[in-house]
């Protein structure tokens, strides 16, 4: 069996089912890249393309450590925003296409499901203010 050692200090196996998902998407990019470079008239972002790894299913000093770890192998230092309700992040940029690893500290996603706990109360009632006003948002609240 195959093993990894997690940034942890742990040693994990490596499952099937990451290689493969592993496979797929270096195999998807490289098959994305070949389309690009043959079709000169498929326009691309000219600003480019970010790849966004959000760090899941693990404790905060776990996430932080993968983070910390993934860091050192992209040799970037990392932007630390959770003193002000932010993230950790590391950010690499290869030419127009950014790898982001992002952790989301507990407390922030704690305090954002309290922020939003309450979407599903809440109708507005556009459509009749928008008769009223021609079709134009005048701002008040129906």
């Amino acid at each position: 069996m195959t093993t990894h050692t997690h940034p942890t200090g742990q040693t994990t196996p490596i499952v099937p089912g990451d290689l493969f998902a592993r496979h797929q998407t270096i195999t998807g990019l490289r098959a994305l890249a070949d389309f690009l470079e043959a079709n000169p008239a498929v326009p691309v972002e000219e600003y480019g393309y970010n790849l966004t790894f959000s760090v899941r299913n693990m404790d905060d000093a776990a996430a932080v450590a993968l983070v910390d770890w993934t860091a050192a192998l992209l040799d970037v230092e990392v932007t630390d925003d959770t003193h002000r309700g932010g993230h950790y992040i590391a950010t690499r940029t290869f030419d127009r296409i950014t790898y982001r690893m992002v952790h989301i500290p507990e407390r922030r996603r704690h305090q954002y499901r309290a922020e939003t706990s309450y979407r599903d109360n809440i109708t507005l009632d556009d459509t009749h203010q928008d008769d009223q006003n021609g079709g134009q948002d005048t701002g008040q609240a129906a």
